[in-house]
């Protein structure tokens, strides 16, 4: 277990994470982690006292991560922009459950059930967390809607987000 302490901080202009809060995780601290990886795993422990796990961290160069910081996370850490968080944590090995109710609905749909299967694990799991984080029964459905017909379409997590998207704006 790492125990440290961090800035909260925000990006200005950075492409896709362009306005994402986050904490810094350097490079001493993510090689006693996971030592050698340098590439997206998840994390457990704790943010001051909000318990998480299952949190990927995402690598940002010169073996440093970052630690996003979602609303929901902020929400319950009461904290913003430079404001510091007491970390706990260590690299969390348990498995990821998809969403049992968009398995039921793929193995309805062949097309999308084959793509589906032909993509990693990580990016199944993209799909899932998408419409796990739903916080209504009717967005869950539209969401899983929305996948099948992306994965009937052989598209990946990004390419259905923009095509959802796009569609959106021309209606």
């Amino acid at each position: 277990m790492q125990k440290f302490k961090a800035i909260i901080e925000k990006f200005g202009s950075m492409g896709e994470k362009t306005g994402w809060t986050y904490l810094l995780i350097d490079s001493k601290i993510a090689a006693k982690i996971n030592p050698g990886v340098k590439k997206s795993y998840r994390i457990k422990g704790n943010l001051d006292n909000v318990v998480i796990g299952k949190v990927a961290i995402i690598p940002i160069g010169e073996g440093d991560f970052i630690l996003p910081l979602n609303a929901d996370l902020r929400k319950k850490l009461k904290k913003q922009k430079g404001e510091i968080i007491h970390i706990e944590i260590e690299k969390d090995n348990s498995e990821i459950d998809l969403n049992q109710d968009f398995i039921a609905c793929l193995k309805e749909e062949k097309r999308a059930d084959a793509f589906f299967k032909t993509l990693s694990l990580s990016h199944q799991r993209y799909f899932s967390k998408w419409i796990e984080t739903a916080k209504t029964s009717e967005t869950k459905a539209k969401r899983i809607a929305q996948a099948l017909e992306g994965l009937s379409n052989k598209m990946g997590f990004p390419e259905m987000m923009r095509y959802f998207k796009e569609k959106k704006l021309h209606h």
